[in-house]
Parts: structure tokens; sequence; C-alpha cells
């Protein structure tokens, strides 16, 4: 059993081990090139978090759907930085909308350089993935399109919060499955897509990407509030600082809406304060820490992992399969 990526993932097969791990490698040179510019400044922005490192999770996704097919088809690796250069491209202005100041356990751009820096660095991503997808053909094209088109109404939805009536747990989970799980869905897709296998396998690896995309920004949601820095890669409690209403704040709303207790409608005055305050924020995370909320928000990714596993069952038995399955777990690891 060999541990793959950064990740964390293990894998049991010495075939499946070499091939992912020299996907990996390969994507991992391939975004380096493509961050390259003939502008000495521009290079070293987009390669900021590039070279602070990551998941890779989106890549890794790629390689292993990529194995019901031909795992060596040349479209695989390309589509894997695709997907990656994406998601970073949105880490860029995600920062500069959060006012983050650290990424990946390094300064964010925007606090290095400042907010037009970061926000034409996000471009410029985009502007490389989109020059590496138009060698993949017009229906590559069309997906990452549409993928792209559902992230972005994510992040509006997010920003205009939940209309009159809306439950807003329901408007989170569709907040998420635009902003997380769009390109998550892409990776399966696209993995089984440029290998060649069954359009019947495509689907389902793409239904079983949207589904733990939502499980792993949910897992996101509860190492917020959960973990510490070294964990995360980044200050504990920033969406909570920031007033980002993640699943277990949600759930907390709920309950003191609900039942009206006196100790959740404190905490949410709390939250509601200015945490800013370094003291009030320190005891907003230790209050969240031991509430039930915490636990529901837990139980949700584990259902949502579970949805995705679930999607596996008609795939025929392997070593990916398997590996795929414990991405699962891996997920629901992350969030204790």
């Amino acid at each position: 059993m060999t541990v793959v990526g950064p990740f964390g993932l293990s894998v049991r097969d010495q075939a499946l081990e070499s091939d992912v791990q020299t996907g990996l490698a390969a994507v991992e040179a391939g975004l380096l090139d493509a961050t390259k510019s003939e502008v000495p400044f521009i290079t070293e922005a987009a390669q900021h978090l590039v070279r602070a490192g990551g998941k890779r999770f989106r890549p890794l996704l790629v390689m292993l759907a990529a194995q019901f097919g031909d795992p060596y088809a040349p479209g695989v690796v390309p589509s894997a930085v695709v997907v990656e250069l994406t998601h970073l491209a949105t880490l860029y202005h995600d920062d500069v909308m959060d006012e983050a100041e650290v990424r990946r356990g390094v300064e964010s751009a925007n606090a290095r350089w400042g907010n037009s820096v970061a926000v034409l660095t996000g471009d410029f991503l985009f502007a490389r993935a989109s020059h590496i997808l138009a060698d993949l053909g017009p229906e590559a094209v069309r997906i990452q399109a549409e993928a792209f088109e559902r992230l972005v109404t994510g992040q509006i939805l997010e920003t205009a919060g939940p209309r009159d009536g809306r439950d807003p747990v329901d408007h989170y989970l569709d907040v998420i499955g635009g902003k997380t799980g769009s390109l998550i869905a892409v990776s399966g897709r696209f993995g089984a897509m440029m290998s060649g296998a069954d359009e019947g396998v495509v689907d389902i690896l793409t239904q079983y990407g949207e589904r733990l995309g939502v499980a792993f920004q949910l897992a996101d949601d509860v190492l917020d509030i959960a973990s510490d820095s070294r964990e995360s890669g980044k200050t504990p409690g920033t969406d909570l600082r920031e007033g980002i209403p993640t699943l277990p704040v949600l759930h907390l709303r709920a309950r003191a809406e609900a039942h009206g207790r006196a100790e959740d409608v404190e905490l949410v005055a709390l939250l509601d304060g200015d945490l800013t305050d370094d003291a009030r924020h320190a005891e907003a995370l230790r209050l969240l820490r031991a509430h039930p909320a915490l636990e529901k928000a837990r139980r949700d990714t584990v259902r949502y992992a579970e949805d995705a596993r679930a999607m596996l069952t008609p795939l025929p038995e392997c070593f990916a399969k398997a590996a795929l399955m414990e991405l699962c777990d891996a997920v629901v690891h992350r969030a204790g």
C-alpha cells in the first residue's frame, strides 16, 4: 500500500501507483509550463500558488477516471492541467473577494502584490487553461464552459444570498454544487472521456465527481472551524471571520431559530458581532467546536461521500474503483 500525491490516497496496486504517479508528475510539469510568461513578474505571480503545492485533488481524480479507458491517451494529462489551472485561477479571485492573507500556507497573492495583480493573474491562468483546452476539441471546450458557468453562478448566488422563503441550507448546497462540485465533476468526466471510456462510465464518474465535490467542500467547512493552520493551510476560522455562511453556522442558525435555546441564540449573536476582534473570534471558534451544529455538518459530509461511493457500484471491480472509493473515505477523514 503506497500513499500517492499530497492528498494522501493509498494505492494497493503497483501498476496503478506507477500510472498515477507518472500522470501527476506530468501534470506538475504541465502546470509550470503553462504558467510561464515572457514577463518574469507574470511568471512569478502565476506560479506563486503552483509552487505552494496543494492536494492536486482534481488531477488525481482525472488520473483515476482515466483507468477505465486508456490512461496513456494524449488528452488525459492536458485535461488534468486544465482543471487544476481553472481551480488555481478561482483561488486568486476568491482570496481577493475574501480579503484572505494566507493560502496553502503561504502569503496570498493579493496580500503580496495587491488585489489588481491577483485578479489579473487569475485571468491569466483562465486564458492559459483555455489555450490548452482548444487543443482537446470542441466537446471539451463546451464541457468546460458549462462547468465554468456553473462555478461563476455558484459564486454569484453565494454573494447574493438566498431569496426570500428559500431554506438557507438548500441555497448553500446549490452554491457549493456550482462552486466546487462542477469542476470536480469535470475532472471525473475528462479523465474518463479523454481515455476513451464507455459513455456510461463517463456519466457515472461525472456524477461521482459532483457528489464527491460537495462532500469535499463540506469537509472544508468543518476544517475551517475544527482544524489548525497546519491541517488546512490557512488561518482557522477564516470563513467565520469573513462572515461567510458555511454549513456548521447555517445549522446553528436554523437550530437557534427553531428552538430558541439561550446558548444557541447567544452564539448566533456572537457570530453576528465583530469577529475581527481576536478574543471574540477565538471564543466563537471554541463554542462552535463543541456545538452539535459542527457534528451535524460532519454527518452531512459523510452522507454526500456515501452518495458518491454508491455511484461507483455499476463499475467493474478493479484497483481504480477501490481507489475512488477510498477517496470518499479520505474526504470524510478530513472532516474528522
